[in-house]
């Protein structure tokens, strides 16, 4: 089993809370914090990737 290292979890409006980690072997992690078995995994590349196109508005449609 892959250790994880989970960072301080990120809280919006009415506690919607999300936590990113990290492994020893570099891949990226984004769990949520009221199911803590369960995440979404990918490279630090694909991370990068998601986050620039949220910060881009690629996802205001499902506000």
């Amino acid at each position: 089993m892959t250790d994880i290292y989970w960072d301080e979890a990120f809280c919006s409006e009415g506690a919607n809370c999300f936590r990113f980690g990290l492994d020893d072997q570099g891949r990226a992690y984004i769990g949520s914090t009221t199911d803590t078995t369960t995440h979404v995994s990918d490279s630090m590349e694909a991370l990068r990737a998601l986050i620039s196109a949220v910060k881009s508005g690629a996802a205001d449609h499902l506000l």
